[in-house]
């Protein structure tokens, strides 16, 4: 879980905080501003719903109610992630290759066995 903050103070620092939105597996610290949904899981790594997204889907974002929607169609969304692969790891060998191996999603804990 990538700590988030270069990011959002790059939205902010470009003037896009109150027209941009940030919807990320990543992990804020208390630095954040804006609009900026975090702790998605499962990540995107691990072939969760975040990683179907591509360059131009549409996201609707409903504060009140909670709610993440994207409007693209649930066959099209299946189909994305039928075809989704494992990013290879950047470890190969040493103590992060075994916690890149062992790691749970943070949705259960980002523990290792």
């Amino acid at each position: 879980m990538r700590e988030m903050l270069a990011v959002t103070a790059a939205i902010m620092g470009a003037g896009l905080g109150d027209s941009v939105a940030l919807i990320t597996d990543g992990r804020f610290s208390g630095a954040t501003r804006g609009l900026m949904v975090g702790h998605v899981a499962p990540e995107a790594a691990a072939g969760g719903p975040i990683a179907a997204l591509r360059e131009g889907d549409v996201i609707t974002i409903d504060v009140e109610g909670r709610k993440l929607q994207v409007d693209v169609p649930d066959e099209e969304l299946r189909a994305r992630l039928a075809t989704w692969q494992v990013p290879p790891s950047r470890y190969a060998s040493g103590v992060m290759a075994k916690y890149a191996r062992l790691v749970s999603c943070a949705s259960v804990g980002a523990v290792t066995g």
